[in-house]
């Protein structure tokens, strides 16, 4: 609030400004959100046309959940893209926040956010809650569809900055190609046999090879052993 200003004013200022661009933003994500939905549906569609040999058991889908939730499954995997409904920012030393395209205009600072998990598919199946997923993308839109992803592989540094330009339909493709890639890349890893030969009862009914429980018997994902 500039010193001296009327707090109505002042509140009346943020409602036309900020409040206003937050919504713009979130409708600008929404519209997104509904794309990468359609677009997973036509990658899926044209990756089950290309596949010569299938297994019965690999199977790729599509399942909506909600406004703000949809599922990929890809055989094993299991992408759960997930929409925030609430706008953001990054913190102040952000790359985005020193930059000149937001010291032209702030409000392109506030972000929409949809983040992207990577599950074991089995997981849901069989409802083994204590499972982990993994954050490996987040993709923000802001008020003028510019876009910034983050992510693990190729999705960390071929997105380093805001995009120049709106997002478009082929933006959106290359995005869900790259995350469905990293996640069957993403391999299981079986911890060192000394780090797992004890074992409890209870450790036994919960991490039961039976139930799927691979990760919890030992396993991590690949790519956490460059995080180790």
């Amino acid at each position: 609030m500039k010193h001296h200003q009327n707090p109505m004013e002042h509140i009346a200022e943020l409602l036309e400004t900020k409040a206003c661009i937050k919504q713009e933003t979130y409708r600008n994500l929404q519209e997104v959100f509904k794309a990468l939905m359609t677009e997973a549906d036509n990658v899926i569609n044209k990756i089950n046309k290309k596949i010569k040999k299938k297994d019965k058991d690999v199977t790729l889908a599509v399942t909506n959940i909600s406004d703000n939730e949809f599922h990929v499954k890809v055989a094993g995997d299991l992408l759960i893209f997930f929409m925030h409904t609430n706008i953001i920012m990054f913190d102040k030393k952000h790359s985005l926040n020193k930059s000149k395209y937001v010291a032209d205009d702030p409000m392109r600072k506030y972000l929409g956010q949809i983040n992207v998990y990577n599950f074991m598919a089995d997981s849901l199946k069989y409802n083994r809650v204590n499972d982990p997923g993994y954050l490996i993308s987040r993709l923000f839109v802001n008020c003028e569809n510019h876009f910034l992803i983050e992510g693990d592989g190729q999705l960390n540094y071929m997105f380093e900055d805001i995009s120049s330009q709106p997002i478009t339909p082929i933006d959106i493709s290359v995005f869900i190609q790259m995350v469905i890639s990293q996640a069957i890349d993403s391999d299981l890893i079986t911890s060192p046999f000394p780090a797992i030969r004890t074992i409890t009862l209870n450790q036994k009914h919960e991490k039961s090879q039976a139930l799927g429980g691979g990760y919890k018997i030992g396993f991590q994902m690949s790519y956490q052993q460059d995080i180790e």
